[in-house]
């Protein structure tokens, strides 16, 4: 039976909330790549975005890096 959110310590929910919002940003970087593939695959049409998404990939996961450092370090 998982725990109550409200009584977990301030901590653990701390650490529980930085882990999501990481896994959250790495989904968003690997979407990002995987559409960036099908563009320059020809599977969905390239208007200028591989480049774009790879972009947007890079930024996601170096502002989620900076903002929420390692894991283990909450």
């Amino acid at each position: 039976m998982p725990a109550d959110w409200n009584s977990l310590s301030d901590e653990m929910q701390l650490a529980l909330s930085r882990e999501a919002m990481r896994r959250a940003a790495e989904t968003l970087a690997e979407h990002a790549e995987l559409l960036a593939a099908e563009m320059e695959q020809g599977t969905l049409s390239d208007q200028g975005g591989p480049d774009a998404l790879r972009l947007f990939a890079i930024v996601v996961r170096t502002t989620n890096r900076d903002t929420f450092g390692p894991i283990g370090h909450a």
